[in-house]
């Protein structure tokens, strides 16, 4: 008999109860970051709403549960899980989001609960189980206390309660972000163990130390279970959302920071669906069924009196349904809940009302309160921004021409979502890649949109295994002509440096100026052959005189420009070899 089971019989003997008709025990955990258990970033309550949001992400549809469900879930303020969904969808200082929130609309404009899931951890990343029924059991103070021994005992750290002090952060006050005092700390895990969920032996430990033992199992699945209580108070699962917050909690959320969303799906939120019976908390452990919790007879009174169960780790009970809209919450200074709201009613603005005149044929079908004061919000902005009225009088008038009125589920969605939004580039006068003050089309939008069209090609051709940038079937190297041809266009092969030429000197003739090896006679007169046999008929038909002293010339007797030439003339010439070729050069002309 496996250890579980030994402790069913045990349970069973002990209660009077045979194994058939016993619950499912709790025993659902996660794993959980420790960074979020330590870091300072985050509150308390953002640990509950994470140990509840994964739990639910395990289920094969995902977590689709709304805040105010998950408040149910876990006894705290809608607005107290909003905060706790805002610090985890957030970066933290160190850039990791935890949590990231899919958002769902229909085409109709009618929207679904968000599916959100948290990210994955990695191998070496530090965490702690933490039980599913701790985060419900516990508020989000005494469970970031839970987790911190669950973690020591892990580690086999001996805690002090100056150690858990330091691991607990003011949130609000002018003491926001300063760890609290030791007495704090004491009382908060005197309620932990008020709660069972803790065993403090003291003085039991190391130097007389107390000694924190923690459980994984709910209280109630003990065989020396009871009811738990918590500062003299009975825990019970009630099904009806607390009237006022925990202290610490607060009550109303910043603005911009509620859902949108008006349905949810059914499996998850509809109290009146028979086919929700999965349990909205699976953990990575499985449920062991064979125990039947002990509960005070008082507390089960109490629970259905409220109304009935609210669904919680392991059990199979319907979520009851929320309050009423008309009821209102108190005051952070608690209190009973008060009548509903009977000033003024919600009142637009007439320049509001006339930009929306395009659409009030749905802006009367809108029956949320909150969603008409998000559209009259929305519209101002807008003018405030620097729109015109008439512009959003178009816009509106254009896009609800081009759908059909039966189309159209959730007015109050579309609008938000659809028929306000401006459609375009960056460039503010863009109004759906037209320019509103020309009416001219919108370089920019153009321009992004051959870009897609050229990236869509890209991706057919490269589907097709055609070149992705000319479409023509690549060789067997596998490039196209094309692409080898543009290549070799832009990479041209460089031109050779001209070297020397192997051989003997070459040089200029002396009488017209041509290139010639200088070899042979070529040393001695520096003529080339046909100069040279020019010379030697010259030569032969006309026998000079030979010169006198005072005949010799020494210089050339041409002149560069004004200045007469001072080289040396060619033999048998009156020229130097520069003005000899010009003259040849005159004689061909």
């Amino acid at each position: 008999m496996s250890a579980v089971a030994a402790e069913a019989a045990a349970l069973s003997a002990l209660t009077g109860n045979s194994l058939g008709d016993t619950a499912p025990v709790r025993r659902q955990r996660v794993r959980v970051p420790m960074r979020l258990v330590s870091s300072p970033h985050y509150q308390d309550v953002a640990l509950s709403v994470y140990v509840k949001v994964k739990a639910l992400g395990l289920r094969p549809e995902g977590c689709q549960a709304k805040s105010s469900t998950i408040a149910s879930y876990l006894g705290l303020s809608k607005a107290s899980v909003e905060r706790g969904l805002t610090l985890l969808s957030r970066p933290a200082p160190d850039g990791v989001i935890e949590l990231t929130s899919e958002r769902r609309t229909l085409p109709g404009g009618r929207g679904l609960s968000a599916l959100r899931s948290v990210r994955t951890m990695t191998r070496t990343e530090a965490f702690v189980w933490v039980p599913v029924a701790a985060a419900e059991d516990l508020t989000p103070r005494q469970l970031r206390v839970y987790a911190l021994i669950v973690f020591a005992q892990a580690r086999g750290i001996a805690l002090t309660e100056a150690d858990l002090a330091v691991g607990l952060r003011h949130h609000s006050g002018q003491k926001a972000g300063q760890p609290i005092s030791v007495t704090a700390a004491s009382a908060v895990v005197d309620e932990v163990e008020a709660a069972r969920w803790v065993t403090v032996q003291r003085r039991a430990g190391a130097r007389g130390r107390h000694r924190y033992i923690a459980h994984d199992i709910a209280p109630e699945a003990r065989p020396d279970g009871g009811s738990a209580t918590v500062a003299g108070a009975a825990v019970t699962s009630g099904s009806q959302e607390s009237v006022s917050s925990p202290v610490g909690e607060g009550s109303g959320s910043p603005v911009g920071e509620g859902s949108l969303a008006n349905e949810d799906s059914p499996k998850t939120d509809s109290p009146d669906d028979a086919r929700a019976l999965v349990s909205p908390a699976v953990g990575e452990v499985p449920v062991v069924e064979g125990a039947e919790a002990v509960e005070n007879p008082a507390a089960v009174t109490a629970r259905e009196a409220d109304g009935g169960l609210a669904l919680r780790a392991g059990g199979n009970s319907q979520p009851s349904p929320s309050k009423p809209k008309t009821e209102k919450r108190s005051n952070r200074g608690g209190g009973s809940a008060r009548s509903s709201y009977d000033g003024p009613q919600l009142a637009m603005s007439p320049q509001i009302y006339a930009v929306l005149e395009p659409v009030h044929v749905l802006l009367e079908r809108v029956h949320n309160d909150f969603v008409v004061r998000q559209l009259a919000r929305e519209v101002g902005r807008q003018l405030r921004e620097g729109t015109d009225a008439e512009r959003l009088h178009h816009r509106l008038t254009a896009r609800f021409a081009k759908v059909m009125l039966s189309e159209i589920r959730d007015p109050g969605r579309w609008l938000l979502g659809v028929a306000l939004p401006r459609w375009g580039c960056g460039y503010q006068d863009c109004e759906s890649g037209v320019l509103w003050s020309t009416g001219k089309a919108c370089e920019v939008c153009a321009e992004i949109v051959q870009d897609k069209a050229a990236a869509r090609r890209r991706a057919q051709c490269i589907e097709q295994g055609l070149c992705p940038e000319h479409g023509t079937r690549p060789g067997p190297a596998g490039r196209c002509a094309d692409c080898v041809l543009d290549d070799a266009v832009r990479n041209a092969a460089p031109v050779p440096a001209q070297g020397e030429l192997e051989g003997p000197p070459r040089g200029s003739c002396g009488d017209c100026g041509a290139r010639i090896v200088l070899i042979g006679r070529a040393l001695e007169d520096g003529l080339c052959k046909l100069c040279r046999e020019e010379a030697a008929v010259l030569g032969a038909a006309v026998v000079p005189a030979p010169p006198t002293a005072s005949a010799v010339r020494e210089t050339c007797s041409g002149r560069d420009g004004a200045m007469p030439c001072g080289r040396k003339p060619l033999p048998w010439r009156r020229v130097c070899g520069t003005h000899r070729v010009q003259e040849l050069a005159g004689e061909v002309a």
